[in-house]
């Protein structure tokens, strides 16, 4: 029996993936009545179904590998267009970066107990000090309390927890020594803080009114220029040997600077332009594609290392969200205290790109990288929802007559 031809296997793949892009959210609008799942669950999920590791029907290839590394450069520009750095600078900023060092030291230091070698450790670590923000953000604005002292609070967590292991990852595993990386990281920030600097001076007044000309015309000026800035940032941070998702961050950062000043009525529709590229199609094939490459039989292999799922579970609470704590809001109450430690807790998009170097460059095995991911999809799917159960406990304490 032949075996199908390359570009037969790349037909098959992209509309199985497609369709599982489209099942995922009718999935989760099925069970939403019952328990409000994550959508990234069902993507990774169905991924990991149809996968090898499963059914078999769909492989990776390099073009799907290489929508997937777009889809992930797309989440995390989101993730940077979506702070708002004005409501986090000072207190909350820096109770947040304290805590993430506690938990990358912690971190690295349960991965020493668990694997051999530095760089299997660091791995861990940074995988369990990583917050999910770009998840948490939209749960905090659905349940109406993303500009509270919580979700301050939340959101200085999350920037943390995602911009602090980027910095990590570009700093240990970017095939440099420590100290010329560190030159090169300050190097791309400085340059970075520059670019935002004077973006957040200038108007822009003929940049705007072009972008308002062709909001709702095939030239879509906004959303070209926003590929550029992506585009040139991740590519000058993989051309100085740093990770691509630094350059990804930094670019959603700069955007959101350039358009500050843009009437609101345009930057909500640019708003809206860019959910549709990013969650309609490029951010689901990166989550699909996490589960294709899932690797069940590693994780399966032995009860030792399916045991490591529900020890990273709780020592993703442990390492990352008790130290959390730190950021919490002056005189908060129990339930928002716990509601803090969950969210910060909770980790995937950090966890699977980390995982996926480490099991690329043969420093940690596919069981390790498999329940680390593992992992993360479970403090995904729980941790967001008992952490709002915490905050409806408290509403609902305040509405109470007195």
């Amino acid at each position: 029996m032949t075996s199908a031809p390359p570009m037969q296997d790349l037909s098959v793949s992209l509309v199985l993936i497609a369709m599982l892009g489209v099942a995922a959210p009718l999935a989760a609008r099925l069970l939403d009545r019952v328990v409000k799942i994550p959508i990234v669950v069902f993507e990774i999920g169905l991924g990991i179904l149809l996968g090898p590791s499963l059914l078999g029907w769909i492989e990776s290839t390099r073009f799907t590998d290489t929508l997937a590394d777009f889809g992930v450069a797309m989440l995390f520009f989101v993730a940077g267009n979506e702070i708002d750095f004005s409501t986090i600078r000072g207190k909350p900023a820096n109770r947040a970066a304290a805590g993430w060092i506690i938990s990358l030291a912690a971190g690295i230091g349960a991965g020493f107990l668990l694997v051999p070698g530095p760089e299997a450790a660091v791995i861990i670590g940074i995988a369990l000090s990583s917050t999910a923000l770009g998840a948490i953000l939209p749960i905090l604005r659905d349940a109406g309390t993303s500009t509270s002292p919580l979700g301050i609070a939340v959101t200085a967590l999350g920037a943390a927890g995602e911009f602090g292991p980027l910095i990590a990852i570009s700093l240990f595993f970017s095939g440099r020594q420590v100290g010329i990386a560190s030159v090169v990281l300050v190097g791309f920030v400085v340059l970075t803080g520059v670019a935002v600097f004077f973006a957040s001076r200038a108007r822009h007044t003929l940049f705007h009114a072009q972008v308002t000309r062709t909001l709702h015309t095939s030239s879509q000026f906004a959303v070209r220029s926003i590929m550029l800035i992506l585009s040139a940032l991740v590519v000058l941070s993989m051309v100085l040997g740093l990770d691509m998702l630094l350059g990804a961050f930094a670019a959603g950062v700069l955007w959101k600077t350039v358009m500050a000043r843009a009437p609101e009525e345009d930057r909500k529709v640019v708003e809206t332009k860019i959910d549709a590229v990013a969650f309609g199609f490029l951010v689901p094939i990166f989550f699909i594609d996490a589960g294709i490459d899932f690797d069940l039989a590693a994780l399966t292999s032995s009860p030792a290392t399916l045991a490591l799922v529900p020890l990273f579970v709780a020592l993703l609470l442990i390492i990352r969200g008790l130290p959390s704590l730190l950021a919490s809001p002056p005189g908060a109450p129990p339930n928002e205290k716990r509601a803090l430690i969950l969210f910060g807790a909770t980790g995937l998009p950090i966890i699977v790109a980390v995982t996926a170097i480490g099991r690329d460059q043969g420093l940690i095995s596919s069981g390790i990288a498999s329940a680390l991911v593992g992992a993360g999809m479970i403090s995904l799917l729980l941790f967001p929802l008992m952490a709002l159960r915490q905050i409806r406990t408290r509403l609902r304490t305040d509405a109470r007559p007195g």
